[in-house]
């Protein structure tokens, strides 16, 4: 069963060792575990809906609650605390594309503003009900899994986009191919949420973006279907598909994705380097993209993040660890860079090889596949940690960016460095730490993580978190960055992008969403 409050199913848990615990209490200060409002009391805020009976809308209270946020800090402080004041006036449950359809034709007939959701994984209040007038539709796609065809000649598949990360592997894995897109929310996000969010998986290196996935599909629209052919390759005119991807809901609904899969990796590991400095270890990086060597994935950590990870891994041999590499001249700045390895047996062996003289040559120190296994074991358990540290008082939130290389490492200094400035008025400590996880031969995004005390009071806790991320966001903006590399624009991020696409890019923008959506039915708010 899913959390109606946080991440994850109700049966998982990421526990903190109490090691753990006493390093973050060093770090921010003594830790208050204020308690979350109980579900009774935010059913209760449920008003009646506005929506006439349909037979695939549910109306009840339950289902409206379980859709009516997803996982931004705004979010998780409405649920949290208790403070949902806008609710979806009803769940919509298609199986068909003719069931979108018909769904859309009753929005529009009875004026209802409509949002797609696919896992309620957003981040930045994509699925977020705008306050209105005017009810709100919540149509999920949780019902549309099914893998409708499998072309092996073309390696093309088409998926129902409805389809969440594992169903898709497990469906393709019988037949002996991959799709390749892991991203952290994998357990619940959907394939129709990565091609409208834009999504990035961590092994992007080798199996690129959603956007060098997605080949083509259907899109029902308040207009009508649109279908996109999925062509190898275009000369003829703009790309339609470019619209699609990353239009959050804004277009209309995908109902169908053709995407280009791969065969299932005779082998694949990855393995741990540790390096000495984060420039080290940044310019070990750039070199393996810059020679072309082919890695499925290069994350490096920070110091402060290498060493947090670790601490709150709660592995026995971490202390022996760190004592180790103390000896040896790896100290209080070393940074850890984890390297996947994935493909033939033929290249595996060879490209391990290659990678590891090129971490050598910039000081690192190759410790094989123990770091790397217990990141890979952990790789989507991971966001459970939020709920987890949430409930001890710790609130944790992200933001990333992607830049050139010749801004990295400045970059990578000065986001952090905002979030902790920003928090000095509030005379708070926060931690907050970085690392590189897509990279690219001009440039690399850049994660960064961080975390602060819980207040009593929501509304200083929102204070502080808008001042940190509104701090953060101004710098990726003075370093040329892109305001979101993978999360998507939503709500939080909409303040920001017309610094980045320019007053004619924003009317574009603008101007294919009302070509698609005259009415302004489809997630309003959202993007622009």
């Amino acid at each position: 069963m899913k959390r109606w409050n946080g991440w994850g199913n109700v049966n998982t848990d990421y526990p903190v060792p109490s090691s753990a615990l006493d390093y973050l209490t060093k770090r921010l200060g003594s830790l208050d575990p204020i308690p979350d409002a109980p579900k009774e009391s935010v059913l209760s805020a449920v008003s009646e809906s506005r929506l006439p009976a349909h037979p695939l809308v549910d109306a009840s209270a339950e289902e409206r609650l379980m859709h009516a946020r997803g996982q931004s800090m705004r979010d998780w402080v409405d649920l949290r605390y208790g403070r949902v004041d806008s609710f979806p006036d009803g769940v919509a449950f298609p199986e068909t594309d003719e069931d979108v359809c018909d769904l859309l034709k009753y929005a529009k007939e009875t004026g209802a503003r409509v949002i797609p959701y696919g896992g309620g994984t957003s981040v930045v209040g994509h699925i977020t009900p705008c306050p209105n007038d005017k009810p709100v539709l919540s149509l999920s796609l949780e019902r549309m899994t099914k893998l409708l065809d499998l072309d092996e000649t073309s390696r093309l598949a088409t998926f129902q986009a409805g389809v969440a990360g594992p169903h898709l592997e497990e469906q393709l894995k019988t037949r002996g191919y991959t799709l390749g897109h892991f991203p952290q929310s994998f357990e619940y996000s959907t394939l129709g949420g990565w091609i409208v969010t834009r999504s990035s998986g961590q092994q992007s290196y080798r199996y690129g973006k959603i956007e060098n996935l997605f080949a083509g599909g259907l899109l029902e629209t308040p207009r009508g279907q649109l279908e996109i052919k999925p062509v190898p390759a275009s000369a003829a005119g703009m790309d339609i598909r470019e619209m699609v991807l990353g239009s959050e809901g804004r277009l209309g609904v995908v109902t169908q994705a053709k995407v280009r899969v791969r065969r299932v990796p005779e082998a694949e590991s990855f393995f741990g380097v540790f390096f000495p400095s984060w420039e080290q270890g940044s310019d070990a990086v750039r070199e393996i993209v810059q020679s072309e060597l082919p890695v499925s994935m290069l994350r490096l950590s920070n110091p402060l993040e290498t060493e947090t990870t670790l601490i709150l891994s709660g592995k026995s041999w971490v202390g022996i660890a760190d004592r180790g590499l103390r000896m040896i001249g790896y100290g209080d700045t070393r940074c850890l860079l984890i390297f996947g390895v994935t493909g033939s047996r033929k290249m595996f062996g060879r490209t391990r090889r290659d990678v590891a003289a090129v971490c050598r040559k910039h000081g690192g120190l190759v410790i094989g596949t123990i770091v790397g296994h217990t990141w890979e074991k952990s790789r989507f358990l991971s966001p459970y940690l939020r709920n987890t540290l949430w409930e001890k008082g710790v609130a944790i939130d992200t933001l990333e960016t992607a830049l050139p290389w010749s801004q990295v490492q400045e970059a990578s200094r000065t986001i952090p460095q905002s979030i902790i400035d920003a928090m000095l008025k509030h005379n708070e400590n926060v931690m907050a730490f970085s690392h590189l996880s897509h990279v690219y031969r001009d440039g690399a995004s850049i994660y960064t993580t961080y975390l602060f005390r819980r207040t009593a009071d929501p509304d200083e806790l929102l204070m502080r978190w808008h001042d940190m991320k509104h701090a953060a966001s101004l710098v990726i903006q003075n370093h040329g960055g892109t305001i979101s590399h993978q999360h998507g624009v939503g709500v939080d991020h909409a303040p920001y992008l017309p610094a980045e696409k320019g007053a004619l890019g924003m009317d574009a923008i603008r101007a294919v969403i009302k070509s698609f959506d005259p009415d302004g039915m489809m997630n309003p708010g959202k993007l622009v």
